[in-house]
């Protein structure tokens, strides 16, 4: 039996997937995105070991209060431990409860045949993902997390060739991704796509910005304040048309 690894869960969030959720939020992430507001979540070691069956039981305590909503895998990065997530969400499924996975797709690998299989598999079990696109093009995506997107869009696609629902997720900050070129751009891509329910687009803001000191990590955005109403509205109606 898998084991997951733990930063900490939320009894009764409401932002990370539709109604009331029981949210994981595991432990590791490869991406280290500017903005990023959890970097405490960024290590690869550490976090509290879990079994699927502790989690699914401690989900239950709360299952006459989630309704229409559910559980929501997300991190750092959930899909860092896939098999873990695979097990969860079968169980959880096996409940009747709906599963969400807040994700930025970087751990898959459409060149690895293993891994493709695992994730075909967890697509099965997953009823909505949550995909975090940080930016549609290549070096300004690396720029801004460090990491190339070809993962990020070959995930996108994998799920719409699935026809798996997913709602995918935006942030506006400036100078990084406030551009109006950039978001038609992103709202190209989404076009090809299939199984697109939802885009949030979502504010930079600087609430995490004290978890950098208290780590001693430089804050890399330090002096960049969240957007404007407007700009955001701009780029969310270009977006969401």
């Amino acid at each position: 039996m898998a084991i997951g690894y733990l930063h900490s869960t939320e009894s009764f969030g409401a932002v990370d997937g539709p109604g009331l959720r029981f949210v994981f939020f595991l432990q590791g992430c490869p991406l280290r995105c500017r903005y990023c507001h959890n970097p405490d979540t960024w290590a690869t070691v550490g976090g509290t070991p879990i079994t699927v069956a502790e989690a699914v039981r401690e989900v239950r305590k709360y299952k006459s209060y989630l309704g229409r909503g559910g559980v929501t895998l997300t991190g750092g990065e959930p899909l860092l431990q896939p098999d873990f997530c695979i097990e969860l969400a079968r169980a959880l499924k096996s409940e009747g409860i709906h599963v969400a996975i807040d994700t930025c797709g970087y751990p898959f690998d459409p060149n690895d045949r293993e891994c493709k299989e695992k994730f075909t598999e967890l697509c099965t079990y997953v009823d909505l993902f949550l995909l975090d696109i940080k930016h549609i093009d290549p070096e300004a995506h690396k720029a801004l997390t460090g990491k190339d997107n070809d993962r990020t869009l070959a995930f996108a696609r994998f799920l719409s060739e699935r026809g798996v629902p997913m709602w995918i997720r935006y942030v506006v900050c400036p100078t990084y991704t406030d551009s109006e070129d950039d978001a038609r751009a992103l709202r190209a891509f989404l076009d090809t796509l299939r199984g697109v329910e939802k885009i949030e687009v979502l504010p930079y803001h600087t609430m995490g910005a004290v978890k950098y000191e208290k780590m001693g990590i430089p804050y890399s955005l330090k002096g960049i304040e969240p957007p404007e109403k407007e700009t955001v509205a701009r780029i969310r109606a270009i977006l969401q048309e």
